[in-house]
């Protein structure tokens, strides 16, 4: 079966079902290779994707420029040899959630949130992706599994926020989806529920009307929080997702992660935030990066963050502006760094 879907190709890209998108991904460096016109990079290579495999759908690769080693979206899926060279403070669990884990499937760093692992499925293997190491196999797999968490949840009226994340939780069917959301619902004290999502981005037809309907019936104010890096991910077809978002009633934030390669100047931060308002999204968080084990080559300096935040208010309105944070372990909110 063919899997081609470039700039040259772009039909089956937006055909068919999300579902459907998820089954004719991108699985291997080979296709990714043949599917772009890039040349082998080696045995090094070969290693990073062994430990951490490739999976890039076919709506964001229609966006990466063929034959351009340096696309910056290309970039944030492209296995590299130099994932196989992490220094001594980047590790498979940087931000301590092993010791955040209070119950199955739940985490919780900060007073008054929990966030519920929903699945180890994604939309996209980002190289820089902090869980790629996580136990996904320890979290439930059924409504009857998250029960016990659920009660603990309602049990703890200091709760009043559920976030559900992964993996990502929109690779859960929306029959599914929905009840879980209702179960959620039924616990007064929960006042909203965040998803934290990359799908709407990567593939645009998982904005789904049964989607939209949990969004716009549910009782806790919903909040969806996308997760875009440079403004070349929001093509036209992802701007009329996530303005459908927009209209149920859901708030539409963004946070993005400083890239080195990807987003490290203030022009490409500047694009991404003037894109991001005209989908509607109000650009909230730009991460420094986790120090995830393979991910050391994505780092930019910090006090080259601190710059760059600078450049965008001298240009920008502040409600364009995200907040430049570091998450530390142990640290019971997240550090402003600008």
């Amino acid at each position: 079966m063919t899997i081609l879907a470039n700039k040259t190709d772009p039909v089956r890209a937006g055909s068919g079902t999300w579902q459907d998108q998820m089954k004719w991904a991108i699985r291997d460096l080979r296709g990714l290779r043949d599917a772009l016109g890039l040349a082998d990079q080696g045995v090094s290579q070969l290693a990073a994707e062994a430990e951490f495999p490739v999976f890039v759908p076919l709506p964001y690769l229609a966006r990466i420029n063929p034959g351009e080693l340096g696309d910056p979206l290309l970039r944030q899926v492209w296995p590299s040899g130099q994932e196989m060279e992490s220094p001594g403070h980047f590790s498979t669990d940087p931000l301590g959630e092993s010791d955040a884990t209070t119950s199955s499937g739940m985490l919780q760093k900060y007073q008054g949130r929990v966030l519920l692992v929903t699945t180890g499925a994604c939309a996209i293997h980002c190289r820089y992706c902090f869980r790629r190491h996580f136990p996904y196999e320890q979290s439930p797999k059924s409504m009857a599994q998250w029960e016990p968490t659920l009660a603990k949840i309602a049990a703890d009226d200091s709760i009043d926020e559920v976030i559900l994340s992964g993996g990502d939780p929109l690779t859960i069917v929306d029959h599914s989806l929905k009840n879980l959301i209702s179960r959620i619902d039924e616990i007064a004290h929960v006042k909203r529920v965040r998803f934290h999502t990359r799908l709407p981005i990567m593939i645009p037809q998982r904005v789904t009307d049964a989607f939209l309907g949990i969004l716009a019936s549910a009782r806790s104010q919903m909040i969806v929080v996308i997760h875009a890096n440079h403004a070349n991910e929001l093509d036209f077809s992802v701007e009329q997702s996530l303005l459908k978002i927009a209209n149920s009633g859901a708030i539409l934030l963004n946070q993005s992660v400083l890239l080195r390669g990807v987003n490290d100047c203030s022009e490409a931060l500047e694009e991404l935030s003037e894109r991001l308002l005209s989908c509607r999204v109000i650009p909230y968080y730009l991460h420094q990066l986790d120090p995830v084990a393979g991910a050391a080559h994505f780092e930019v300096d910090i006090e080259k963050g601190r710059q760059l935040i600078a450049e965008l208010r001298s240009r920008l309105p502040g409600y364009a502006v995200p907040r430049y944070v570091q998450e530390l372990r142990g640290e019971p909110n997240k550090t402003v760094l600008a």
